[in-house]
């Protein structure tokens, strides 16, 4: 290049593109969502101005409430004890994009909770109108039945089933492949393992146009940082031609409501710290280069949906 050149010239070689993923179904695609969402197809860094699609929230909801966060217990109060009405109040009166369904009930009670999971995604689907994200019980000798409970259920609805781990990957790709759904691919903030997980979940089967990143999220000051660095080099390699790693990716920042300055804030003060701090790590994580993020307390969504807009 001669100085003076325009480095914005169009001779430049165009980059390439992150693959499009389309989650949910409407009613014309065979499902029951009155929304569905495209996500992907960037082909520049995030907020540059010319991304296809937007960044979207998800707020979780638990169908056994054991594992929540305290703040976010007293907060929902008895919603946390109807994943459906939870559901509900998520989408219609906090705003959410998407609902995480998290299966919290498979780790507390191993196989006594499978009779639960039909029912549960029936009621939650009857409640909610937009794309979900359905988590599993993360525990290997269960992942088989939940997985299949889940998506049998959801058919035709187009989930986002997570997680794929490089240690248990094809019961969820199973399910996925069987019923037409989306699979999260997880890896441990690390590059080339986010890759390898990606070529396992295609030699099983399951296209790129149904693979969504998650290199793991710690919270802000809690090893953010690592993550931060892992979805940028994710989304350059993609960029330079790594058709391995051109999928969309998801954040869903691991124990933000529980970090120390959230646990030790004055009972006043706790709503307000946790999404403070649920907030700026989240907003941090589309920065880096997610599609969706996920947290936990409702009023992040709020915070995050009023950023994002300005």
């Amino acid at each position: 290049m001669k100085e003076g050149d325009d480095v914005t010239s169009n001779s430049e070689e165009p980059r390439s593109p992150i693959q499009e993923v389309r989650l949910g179904a409407t009613r014309a695609e065979g499902g029951t969502r009155e929304v569905s969402y495209v996500i992907g197809g960037w082909r520049d860094l995030p907020f540059t101005g010319n991304r296809p699609d937007r960044p979207l929230v998800a707020l979780e909801v638990c169908d056994d409430p054991w594992l929540l966060p305290p703040v976010v217990r007293d907060y929902v109060g008895d919603l946390a004890d109807n994943p459906d009405e939870w559901a509900r109040a998520a989408e219609r009166t906090y705003g959410a994009d998407l609902v995480r369904l998290n299966f919290t009930s498979t780790k507390q009670r191993g196989f006594s909770a499978f009779g639960e999971i039909t029912r549960t995604m029936e009621r939650v689907l009857a409640a909610t109108t937009r794309p979900l994200i359905v988590e599993g019980s993360s525990e290997p000798d269960l992942d088989s039945e939940v997985f299949r409970r889940c998506g049998e259920a959801g058919e035709g609805e187009r989930l986002l089933l997570g997680t794929a781990e490089a240690d248990r990957y094809r019961s969820v790709a199973a399910s996925a492949l069987a019923y037409g759904h989306a699979v999260i691919a997880q890896s441990p903030i690390d590059i080339n393992l986010a890759k390898q997980l990606n070529i396992l979940l295609r030699e099983t089967g399951v296209p790129r146009d149904r693979i969504v990143i998650d290199p793991y999220t710690g919270a802000l000051g809690y090893g953010f940082e690592y993550s931060y660095s892992v979805m940028e080099r994710i989304l350059l390699a993609a960029f330079a031609g790594d058709a391995d790693l051109a999928m969309p990716m998801i954040s869903a920042p691991a124990d933000t409501l529980s970090v120390r300055e959230v646990r030790e804030a004055a009972e006043e003060d706790r709503d307000a710290m946790a999404v403070a701090w649920e907030f700026y790590t989240a907003y941090s994580a589309f920065v880096a280069g997610a599609s969706i993020v996920c947290v936990h307390h409702p009023l992040t969504v709020k915070k995050l949906k009023e950023a994002l807009e300005a």
